[in-house]
């Protein structure tokens, strides 16, 4: 495989797929960039070693639309800024080739949101899954990406993926263009490969005790990584919404708090299978209840399977807080994904920062720390400790189906597997 630290750019065009996904305010100004800073690294390389730059990327899901409220030309001043280099423009992302041709050596040229064409998610548009013709419009879509792929492909002498945060689906600028590029052209950005030594590091280079925090509202999203986690892991914490259906599953009172209903069956085999397999499973212990979902409602510290009607557990209490501390302090490995209580109220952060916490000790202490998905990344983030862990994940999706043990397209399509 290709390595982008080995390739020579000089003189050559490359298409680089980035996630610039950036969320904007309601007059198109950036509010965090910290997906543009994580792919300056790869493109700063390519410039640096004297080569013509093709951005690619989408934003938001125009399902296939041009919206203008989704264009990427709202981000070329920014992205200008942090390259020191006046981007172009792309209007329209299939139709570039003269501009693409035109590229001098350490010109970059931006193309317009890739979404704006069916042709790159590969869906077919305006049709029932139901339609006893969806099958064929699939694979007419399908000759449709493949073609869109090569079109974008034909821009440049090399591709390069740092889109880790699309990189399990199989789009046409993230998996499909990889085809037209023999294998010593196409390669993984500097971002994309962090992401994949981090996931490697968790998944196959456990160092013991290894420790996973699973965090959110619902059992049902995580169950695949649960699975999968179980099979490798000696600590198992699962908090955050779950911990309420865990309590009812095992015929604790919630009051209002988040259950999956239809899930407890699924909560007490997780736990038979925990205790099979001799992994410590963390559940909550108490947690602090709120008479209201919101930061200024009264609260109480109650045990998590013995909440007063009317009121909901929206953070973990201190007792949690000290078996979270107990199973994650001494680990070698830990994973972070979702967190341990409604984090957005400042009032209900204290079990997600006391995770926080035991992280940033357990880090200092030799063990290595990834931190991923949107809410644990944000929480990290909030509190200020992001440069304290091993390393922040900004791969949402892909990352967790990496966990999952799901192969990425994306990671694939330029591996060659």
């Amino acid at each position: 495989m290709q390595n982008i630290d080995n390739y020579k750019f000089a003189g050559k065009k490359a298409i680089v797929r980035v996630d610039f996904n950036v969320p904007l305010d309601e007059n198109g100004n950036i509010t965090d960039d910290t997906r543009i800073r994580g792919a300056l690294p790869t493109l700063k390389k390519i410039l640096a070693d004297g080569g013509a730059l093709i951005i690619m990327s989408h934003m938001g899901k125009p399902k296939g639309k041009v919206n203008p409220k989704m264009s990427l030309k709202q981000i070329v001043p920014a992205v200008s800024a942090a390259l020191g280099v006046d981007v172009q423009f792309a209007e329209d992302c299939a139709k570039a080739a003269d501009q693409a041709a035109a590229l001098q050596p350490g010109q970059v040229l931006l193309l317009e949101n890739l979404r704006f064409y069916p042709e790159e998610e590969g869906k077919p548009v305006g049709i029932d899954k139901e339609d006893p013709n969806y099958d064929a419009a699939k694979k007419e879509m399908k000759e449709r990406q493949k073609e869109f792929a090569k079109t974008l492909a034909s821009y440049a002498d090399c591709y390069v993926n740092d889109a880790f945060g699309t990189a399990h689906r199989r789009h046409a600028s993230t998996a499909v263009i990889a085809d037209y590029f023999d294998a010593d052209n196409k390669m993984l950005g500097y971002l994309m490969e962090k992401e994949v030594n981090a996931v490697n590091n968790i998944l196959n280079n456990i160092k013991r005790p290894f420790t996973a925090i699973m965090g959110g509202s619902k059992v049902s999203t995580k169950i695949g990584i649960i699975e999968n986690l179980m099979e490798k892991v000696d600590n198992l914490i699962l908090c955050g919404g779950m911990t309420y259906t865990f309590a009812k599953a095992m015929g604790g009172k919630i009051g209002q708090s988040i259950c999956e209903d239809d899930k407890l069956d699924l909560a007490l085999d997780i736990i038979k299978k925990a205790k099979e397999k001799g992994v410590n499973l963390v559940l909550g212990s108490d947690c602090i209840a709120a008479d209201a979902f919101s930061n200024d409602a009264n609260t109480q510290v109650c045990p998590a399977n013995a909440i007063p009607d009317g009121w909901e557990g929206l953070d973990a209490g201190p007792e949690t807080r000290k078996a979270f501390a107990e199973a994650i302090l001494p680990a070698k490995t830990i994973l972070w994904n979702g967190p341990a209580g409604v984090f957005e109220f400042d009032n209900f952060t204290g079990g997600s920062r006391a995770i926080a916490d035991a992280i940033v000790e357990a880090t200092a202490n030799g063990a290595f720390s990834l931190v991923g998905g949107g809410d644990s990344v944000a929480c990290i983030n909030k509190f200020g400790l992001a440069d304290k862990v091993s390393y922040v994940s900004t791969g949402g999706g892909a990352l967790l189906e990496a966990i999952e043990g799901k192969v990425l397209p994306g990671v694939a399509a330029i591996e060659g597997k």
